[in-house]
């Protein structure tokens, strides 16, 4: 007969924390957020670190590109879907990779004989207002001449007349060699009062464009997590049926780690497609595996080369039905608690850290405050980021309130048959393990992520932690019954709209 486990599946609603000692000097904003996302030996912190503990779902609602950009900049990690055409896949990690690399290539040029009118449209299309004219109109073109929004006036110049007329000439335009460190470039847009600078190799080929607001968007967002090249930093999903293919792309394209998407990650398919990659790429690049609810998944992921982080949680996610559909799973609370423990204990028998996500059952930022608690290194989110400006889905309105679509990875909308097919010939979805629904927008990512991690960091303030390694090791939990969280909310008073009162000019002063 199976085996029935004494304990209660549990939720992170059931817990709350135990405040610790709050010693003097600190404070919120002094908190360390930095946690790693590749494995690292006892002495090693040279691996993967994201900035703050948050990844995006490998999700087609969720990770695009603009959603990855955003978060990139705030310090997190998306991981884009790979539930669409491998060439497509990669070129929303290149998309990423080039928006803010310090040295950008060109996606907006011209020649001399274009007209103004077609440059115009040429801005209109692609937002930029500074274009640089090559003699063929290429982005690696010799380069010509600069022409922007500035050069010439819509309604007084006659917009037949060519870029060539009104652009800068070469000999005019202030620009760098081929080999300038991005501090001497800044310093040539600084000295010179510029906001490009267009940078060309030893024959005058158009190499790169430098721009003052990459600049100033950097000194906006210090937290921002980029590579060793200063680009931005993105994951790549990959599944277990086109590895040998995709993950060369991704690679090539950039990715700075990939995730195995699937809805259960204990299989020998996913152990070939990690054993794959190490044979053929070695153990530089990041790998994440999952998701699984056991020591026992734990345990066989890490096998051998191993990945570099697990997530955890089968069937706790908002649009998930796994649990619904299957009978499989485990709530969050318990299947995290069961990793972390097994993840620490194998970090003292062999030296090796394994970073935990939990991903899914995380309904507030009150559950990924305890989800860090009881023992992830970072928290992996889907609906959390498909509210925001961000995500990829189109907003519509709905009895006056403004919402986005959202829907799982294990919808027929999704059509993502490779994550819910293992060992099956047929390329079809039997029967759905998510749905498909909205979300209401909360707004952009930047100001919902802010009010989370300092909710995080002053929680971590009320433990006495200041890291999430130290907040891991003296969090206390306690469970909580339905009456304490009754308790917990609001009672015997009237709760009314304060905003709406203030505007109305009925409280304090409405001067």
């Amino acid at each position: 007969m199976a085996k029935i486990l004494d304990d209660i599946s549990r939720t992170f609603s059931e817990y709350l924390l135990i405040p610790r000692l709050t010693r003097k000097g600190q404070r919120a904003d002094l908190v360390d957020l930095r946690t790693p996302l590749a494995a690292l030996g006892k002495s090693s912190d040279k691996r993967f670190h994201i900035n703050v503990p948050v990844v995006s779902a490998c999700m087609q609602a969720v990770s695009g590109t603009s959603l990855s950009i955003a978060l990139a900049r705030q310090g997190g990690l998306s991981f884009i879907f790979c539930s669409q055409a491998i060439d497509t896949q990669a070129e929303m990690v290149r998309q990423v990779k080039a928006h803010k690399a310090g040295f950008v290539q060109s996606d907006s040029n011209a020649t001399a004989s274009m007209t103004l009118e077609e440059v115009m449209t040429l801005m209109a299309s692609t937002g930029h207002s500074t274009v640089p004219v090559t003699h063929d109109g290429s982005a690696t073109g010799k380069l010509e001449g600069i022409i922007t929004d500035k050069d010439f006036w819509v309604y007084e110049d006659d917009l037949s007349h060519t870029v060539g007329e009104h652009m800068t000439p070469f000999k005019d335009v202030i620009h760098g060699e081929e080999g300038i460190s991005l501090r001497e470039a800044n310093e040539l847009l600084h000295r010179h009062k510029k906001d490009c600078l267009p940078v060309v190799d030893t024959q005058g080929h158009l190499s790169a464009l430098v721009f003052k607001k990459d600049y100033e968007d950097h000194r906006r967002h210090p937290n921002e997590l980029l590579d060793a090249s200063k680009r931005l930093c993105v994951g790549a999903a990959i599944n277990t049926h086109d590895f040998r293919e995709r993950v060369p792309a991704l690679l090539a394209a950039g990715a700075d780690a990939l995730c195995f998407d699937s809805s259960d990650g204990f299989t020998e398919y996913q152990m070939e497609g990690i054993q794959w990659i190490r044979d053929n790429y070695g153990d530089d690049v990041v790998i994440g595996g999952g998701n699984v609810v056991s020591a026992e998944g734990f345990d066989y992921l890490v096998q051998g080369p191993g990945v570099d982080f697990i997530k955890v949680g089968i069937g706790g996610g908002s649009i998930c039905i796994t649990r619904e559909q299957k009978g499989v799973g485990r709530g969050q609370a318990s299947a995290l608690l069961e990793v972390s423990e097994r993840r620490d204990a194998y970090f003292k028998e062999t030296g090796r850290y394994i970073p935990i996500c939990s991903d899914g059952g995380l309904g507030n930022d009150t559950q990924i405050v305890v989800a860090l608690a009881m023992g992830a290194d970072f928290v992996m989110m889907g609906r959390y980021f498909a509210t925001t400006e961000e995500s990829p889905t189109p907003k519509t309105s709905i009895n006056g309130q403004v919402y986005k679509p959202y829907w799982g990875e294990g919808t027929l909308r999704a059509q993502n048959w490779q994550r819910y097919s293992e060992g099956m010939s047929t390329r079809k979805m039997v029967f759905e393990e998510g749905v498909d629904a909205f979300v209401p927008l909360a707004g952009p990512l930047a100001e919902v992520l802010e009010t989370t991690l300092f909710k995080l960091r002053s929680t971590m303030v009320n433990v006495g932690a200041e890291n999430l390694e130290q907040f891991r090791e003296q969090a206390i939990l306690t469970l909580v019954s339905e009456q304490s969280v009754v308790e917990g909310g609001t009672s015997s008073v009237f709760q009314f709209n304060r905003s709406r009162e203030i505007d109305d000019g009925r409280w304090g002063n409405s001067n």
